[in-house]
């Protein structure tokens, strides 16, 4: 990892990217280790992307995984819309 709020991964050329971290959490239910994170690229909409991984938050190497299934992803959402909620409520109150 590059600091504590950023890494970096190579995309399909061999470039390096450096990407934010959003998030990281551990999830009970599935055992697993989650990463949310952006390259701050825009969609078509101009809407930040934003991605999530499963990662092993030990390892150095900082390997991503695929995250594979809808309970998975449901997870992932519902952390996302917290999340919102959170910065929404506090944007409200300053």
């Amino acid at each position: 990892m590059e600091n504590k709020n950023t890494f970096k991964v190579k995309d399909e050329h061999g470039n390096e990217i450096v990407c934010d971290i959003i998030c990281t959490f551990d999830n009970d239910e599935t055992g697993k280790s989650y990463i949310v994170y952006t390259d701050n690229t825009k969609d078509d909409k101009g809407q930040v992307q934003v991605y999530a991984s499963i990662y092993d938050p030990a390892d150095p190497k900082m390997k991503l995984e695929e995250i594979k299934t809808e309970k998975e992803w449901k997870v992932i959402d519902t952390i996302l819309k917290t999340l919102q909620e959170e910065i929404t409520k506090a944007t409200k109150n300053n």
